[in-house]
């Protein structure tokens, strides 16, 4: 396991792939970038080796794939792997379960080993975390840039049903573009409509009266590309700013945009 572990490091190297594919994902930076909201204890389970992903305290000894990453565990890795292959009970694990993330507090040694004798589930204490924003689509340390501020957008734009699930963009700064545009809209109706309205209330009539249409002129007008709708509004509502110096949507707007690509 250990000459696995070195010869993934090598072959990652070699396809120049980015440093994190092989890093263990950490807990508390996964939670962190999902925003924590409770958590509870379910009791003993049977969960799929391979949904084990991370660990709350142990990062360094072990990679993504639970391979040891020093010579430092050899001796209990060596003595778990006797007792496994002599039939010898093993106590269960200790994860905590973030979707279908696991994470490991304790059983570290037990999870290689399994891996190496090639086991498809282990017995493990699961404590399900519940956080603001699911954990989809986390793969490596570097989603959680992109999760993170997610979910400062959220905050900010509190989306819901249908509209939390249709504004996604890929760059994390894009969240922070789109935020500052909602809050700018909400500003503008707000002074329009002479009243106060709450975060919720904005995000809500922002989806409706202001993304959708501005969605559907662009689909119409050819204007996504192989950009997110999300995305192809952020980069169009700037255009739009920077160009003409306006709020409005007209086919004029759109016109313009167009031609500042050729």
């Amino acid at each position: 396991m250990r000459r696995q572990q070195v010869l993934s490091r090598l072959a990652a190297w070699l396809r120049r792939e980015p440093d994190d594919v092989n890093i263990m994902l950490p807990f508390a930076e996964v939670v962190d970038a999902l925003g924590r909201l409770s958590e509870r204890r379910t009791g003993l389970r049977v969960i799929r080796l391979d949904s084990i992903v991370g660990s709350v305290d142990r990062t360094r000894d072990f990679d993504r794939r639970f391979r040891p990453t020093s010579g430092r565990v050899r001796e209990r890795w060596q003595r778990l792997a006797l007792a496994q292959r002599r039939g010898e009970s093993v106590p269960p694990i200790d994860v905590y379960r973030v979707g279908d993330l696991h994470f490991v507090s304790d059983g570290h040694h037990r999870v290689s080993v399994a891996h190496a004798l090639g086991l498809e589930t282990i017995d493990a204490y699961v404590t399900e975390v519940v956080t603001r924003i699911n954990a989809r689509g986390i793969r490596h340390r570097g989603d959680l840039i992109v999760k993170d501020h997610r979910r400062l957008f959220l905050e900010r734009v509190p989306l819901t049903g249908q509209a939390r699930t249709a504004v996604v963009v890929c760059d994390p700064w894009d969240y922070a573009r789109l935020g500052e545009n909602v809050e700018a809209w909400g500003f503008r109706l707000m002074q329009d409509e002479g009243r106060f309205l709450d975060r919720a209330t904005v995000a809500r009539r922002w989806y409706s009266e202001e993304y959708q249409p501005v969605v559907t002129m662009l689909r119409q007008a050819d204007m996504i590309g192989d950009r997110t709708d999300a995305e192809a509004y952020v980069w169009v509502a700037g255009e739009r700013y920077r160009l003409i110096r306006t709020h409005r949507w007209d086919p004029e707007v759109l016109d313009a945009v167009r031609s500042s690509q050729h």
